[in-house]
């Protein structure tokens, strides 16, 4: 069997358990017809380089794919079918990777910095009231 990345844009008018529902959806087509699915990544809303269908937002998933060239097709020919999916891309890779993407692992980046800032400016600030205090 071969690997795949399969990433998908859902129209912003859904909600994000609508995309999960896609998301089950697309991973349970790949089961049935004899694949299975490693990582399933929600990316969010997130905006579009270019309008697509006169949106300029799109809900991400990443989902990896072990299956045969076979069962791809036949997932993105339901895709094409689905309304609710304005844009697909299934890449074949070597391996699977496991890891956080990059697009997640920089939003945790970020939070993490976010709240290390917000953590620090109370406590340098707390800090210097106590001490113009004394």
């Amino acid at each position: 069997m071969a690997f795949y990345e399969h990433v998908f844009i859902a129209r912003p008018e859904i909600s994000p358990q609508q995309v999960d529902a896609l998301v089950e959806e697309v991973t349970k087509t790949v089961s049935e017809l004899g694949g299975r699915t490693s990582k399933t990544e929600y990316w969010g809303l997130r905006n579009l380089t270019y309008r697509i269908k006169k949106n300029r937002k799109g809900h991400y998933a990443l989902i990896n794919i072990d299956a045969p060239a076979t069962v791809v097709h036949e997932l993105e020919r339901r895709l094409r079918i689905n309304e609710d999916v304005m844009r697909f891309k299934t890449i074949r890779v070597e391996a699977l990777d496991e890891e956080p993407s990059p697009i997640l692992a920089r939003k945790d980046r970020d939070e993490r910095r976010r709240a290390r800032r917000e953590g620090r400016d109370g406590e340098e600030f707390g800090g210097d009231l106590e001490g113009g205090e004394e």
